[in-house]
């Protein structure tokens, strides 16, 4: 048995640290499972239906971001997504970057910068972590061509308002989203990106290997090829190429997708939908992570960005314990069976819609034996040792 894990495989029951990995749910196992046995058996016709799982999880993909199948790729992970547009994404030009973004929406556009993409410009925060669309006015000259933002801010949890910077971006500029923190765990307002990127790994609980790239039919034609092989283009075994790229999305691809990995994020994307939707399954997430913070705040703890509204706020929930030592707390927490991450002064949650209440009261007696502890400690030091009167 691992630190994640009970013996019957599932996620332990204080697992609340969803924004780092999500557990591979049991929906999105089996359908990895059977696909990994087409895969290992390749009977006649196993090849066709592999392909077939990769469309399918093309279209579930477009039900849930509101999109055309073609507009809807497979990526193999957010930040090769995120590369993918970045070597599309032709100069010249700038691109804004808010400083605090998760580095695999920073790496891309730097590394593209000065090779054909256009150039990287950070904006700094305006007493907060997150673009506003105050701030994303006046940072908007005319050599911006588009914003690369998270849906969902890692460390605050707090959810971009994509409608209102798309508002002010207006049709010529884009608005590129990574949304692996958002998908799946709140809604997000999907029309509003011109890109999507997301990988299934945390909050679809997916696993690793595919990741959707969704490119509107809107600003397709400002993306060249970039990265697009031979799996991209309408005759990859012609006499000369290259060849005509594909229509869509699907013209970015380098090669076949993971079909295994495939059928797991369709899967998950599937149970998403079943289970009522982002708005559903966001309004459990986000009652669980209102109680997390509430019984941290009992024991003290200041919690990151409180001014956040209900709407505001997707799976993601950070604080800290004045006078105590981030790490300690992190280790006591784990040693509690409760799994969070730490990220320099803050403990980070991030509970799911399938986090029994369990979690919650190990949370709390966590921080109730850590915070209570730590007072008997202080009070026994406080109190002077009688001394020996001398002779």
């Amino acid at each position: 048995m691992n630190d994640q894990t009970t013996s019957t495989g599932g996620p332990m029951p204080g697992y609340l640290d969803h924004a780092r990995v999500g557990p591979l749910s049991r929906t999105s196992g089996v359908a990895l499972a059977a696909a990994a046995d087409l895969a290992g058996r390749l009977a006649p016709g196993d090849l066709d239906r592999l392909f077939a799982l990769g469309d399918a999880a093309r279209d579930s993909a477009a039900r849930l971001l509101d999109a055309r199948p073609h507009e809807v790729t497979l990526s193999s992970s957010t930040s090769n997504g995120l590369f993918t547009v970045a070597a599309a994404l032709q100069g010249p030009g700038t691109v804004l970057v808010p400083r605090a973004e998760f580095p695999a929406n920073v790496y891309p556009w730097l590394r593209f910068a000065g090779r054909g993409g256009p150039d990287v410009r950070f904006v700094d925060p305006d007493g907060h972590r997150h673009i506003t669309a105050d701030l994303l006015r006046r940072n908007l000259t005319p050599d911006v061509t588009a914003l690369t933002v998270s849906a969902v801010d890692s460390l605050t949890g707090h959810v971009a308002p994509l409608a209102a910077l798309k508002e002010i971006l207006g049709p010529d500029r884009l608005l590129i989203v990574d949304a692996i923190q958002g998908l799946g765990a709140v809604p997000i307002e999907s029309d509003a990106a011109d890109i999507l990127v997301s990988g299934g790994q945390k909050w679809l609980r997916a696993g690793w290997g595919a990741a959707l790239l969704l490119i509107r039919d809107r600003c397709a034609e400002r993306l060249a090829p970039g990265l697009g092989g031979w799996a991209g283009v309408t005759e990859p075994f012609a006499a000369r190429h290259p060849a005509p790229p594909l229509p869509g999305a699907a013209a970015h691809l380098a090669t076949n997708p993971d079909f295994p990995a495939a059928a797991a994020i369709g899967a998950a994307v599937d149970d998403l939908l079943d289970q009522g939707g982002p708005a559903a399954v966001g309004a459990r997430i986000r009652a669980t992570l209102a109680e997390l913070l509430d019984r941290a705040r009992s024991a003290g703890a200041k919690v990151l960005s409180d001014e956040l509204g209900h709407q505001e706020r997707a799976g993601i929930g950070s604080f800290r314990l004045p006078g105590h030592d981030p790490a300690t707390v992190h280790r006591a927490l784990e040693a509690a069976g409760v799994i969070t991450t730490r990220r320099d002064e803050w403990i980070r949650v991030s509970p799911h819609a399938s986090t029994p209440p369990a979690a919650t009261d190990l949370f709390a007696q966590a921080l109730h034996t850590l915070t209570h502890r730590t007072t008997r400690i202080h009070t026994r030091t406080d109190v002077q040792e009688p001394t020996c009167p001398t002779s």
